[in-house]
């Protein structure tokens, strides 16, 4: 008989988990305290943007097979439950906020069944699947408890759950493998490799890869710092270095740096909790990581104001993207964005597009405008700032766009645009570590 599984939390992470379990074949029940996220989810709808994932879930509901609800309860004949909840940073601190993940647990402890496996999904600080181990012992001892971390990019949930890189299992038993291998047999029938580790190991993986990519981003990031002082190209020193199998070239496109719900909260939280195991002079390095990436935002108003003014009150600037990264509507922690609310602080007129994270950013800065289309957001600006990859921003004519502005000046914040082709239109063009 084909287990049954629950999915506690059904934001990103847990909408895409219990989608693309479902299409697996297993009967799924998606739980969520927000009633009107289970509406949209239960009606088969998103309410976030994330690629195929839409037409992903709509088919599983249509099924039967996956279900949603704000009833505890309903986890009662299941067989596997999968922990998706958030773990934000805190409020008062640089430690991850657990709230979500304990309430979670103590929300499903009643209802488990004999040999129930929990499973946590979430990105959680090391020691914290003990802590609900030990909690599980105390109150629901007929249950176990593994961690199994997500290593979703987004705009590639889909994908990276049904055919990721590898699957990490932290097990203190060989049953609760035997379980999670139940599950995933479709996925490692691929040749997916397969890792078994204890819980602390599992935990740490995920932080770890995420402080990895980090510390890759910000190295680029300073390279073009150095390189813009010293008149290189970091475009060329990053393909020049990037060609070293000890290095290679993922991760290595200078700009205004990383953000998002997970790589900023994600290296704050492992600071946090390596100092409070007395590990904390390990991950120095990683403070100086975070301040290189706040850094690359500042930069882009630095060179705005020193093209511009000191004084912006009297400026339109332009700026295309809002999301933290393309093929996303997530604006958390976005540097596109922050740039923007800086330079509106400081007394620019700023007007900001993007072709899916313009609702999500208006939640967020309500103070600032936003413009529908590209051709509204850049009438009569006097600059220009290209800071989140979308592909229709690198298919944008710089003559069309010329003929809407105030001033024909372009900073590239990604490194993305074709400098010469917006050069040959008359555009003085800036782009982060280059100073030809």
């Amino acid at each position: 008989m084909k287990l049954k599984l629950s999915v506690i939390g059904c934001g990103y992470l847990g909408a895409t988990h219990a989608a693309c379990m479902s299409s697996l074949g297993f009967e799924v029940v998606g739980i969520d305290t927000d009633p009107h996220k289970v509406e949209l989810l239960q009606k088969g709808e998103l309410p976030f943007y994330e690629p195929g994932l839409d037409t992903l879930l709509a088919a599983e509901v249509k099924t039967g097979r996956l279900t949603f609800t704000t009833d505890f309860s309903a986890v009662a004949d299941a067989d596997v439950h999968f922990i998706c909840v958030g773990t934000p940073q805190s409020k008062d601190g640089l430690a991850a906020d657990l709230t979500y993940v304990k309430s979670s647990v103590a929300a499903i402890a009643p209802h488990l069944k004999d040999g129930a496996l929990v499973v946590g999904k979430s990105t959680v600080p090391v020691g914290t699947a003990q802590a609900l181990h030990d909690y599980l012992a105390e109150h629901a001892p007929q249950a176990d408890l593994a961690w199994n971390p997500e290593f979703l990019r987004e705009g590639f949930a889909v994908e990276d759950t049904l055919t990721p890189n590898r699957l990490v299992v932290g097990v203190a038993n060989d049953r609760a493998e035997e379980i999670l291998k139940e599950v995933y047999e479709p996925v490692i029938a691929l040749g997916t490799p397969w890792i078994r580790a204890d819980l602390p190991t599992a935990e740490l993986v995920k932080v770890a890869a995420n402080s990895f990519l980090a510390t890759k981003i910000s190295f680029i990031n300073a390279m073009a710092e150095v390189c813009e002082a010293a008149g290189g190209d970091v475009t060329v020193l990053a393909k020049a270095i990037g060609y070293d199998p000890r290095i290679g070239n993922r991760f290595l496109q200078a700009g205004i740096g990383f953000g998002g719900g997970c790589l900023p909260k994600d290296i704050r939280a492992f600071m946090a909790r390596a100092q409070e195991l007395g590990a904390d002079q390990a991950l120095e390095f990683l403070r100086e990581i975070d301040n290189i990436n706040l850094r690359a935002r500042q930069r882009v108003i630095d060179v705005v104001r020193a093209d511009l003014s000191e004084d912006l009150t009297q400026y339109k600037i332009a700026v295309l993207g809002a999301t933290f990264k393309p093929d996303s509507d997530d604006v958390r922690d976005s540097p596109a964005l922050d740039i923007a609310a800086q330079l509106s602080a400081a007394g620019a007129q700023v007007v900001v597009h993007d072709p899916k994270g313009i609702e999500p950013a208006r939640k967020r800065f309500p103070n600032l405008d936003y413009a529908e289309k590209v051709v509204d957001a850049v009438k009569g600006a006097d600059a220009i700032l290209h800071l989140t990859e979308w592909k229709e921003y690198r298919e944008l004519d710089p003559s069309v766009i010329g003929q809407l502005v105030k001033g024909k000046f372009l900073i590239d914040g990604r490194n993305m645009l074709d400098r010469n082709l917006w050069r040959n239109a008359g555009w003085r063009v800036h782009a982060l570590g280059r100073t030809d």
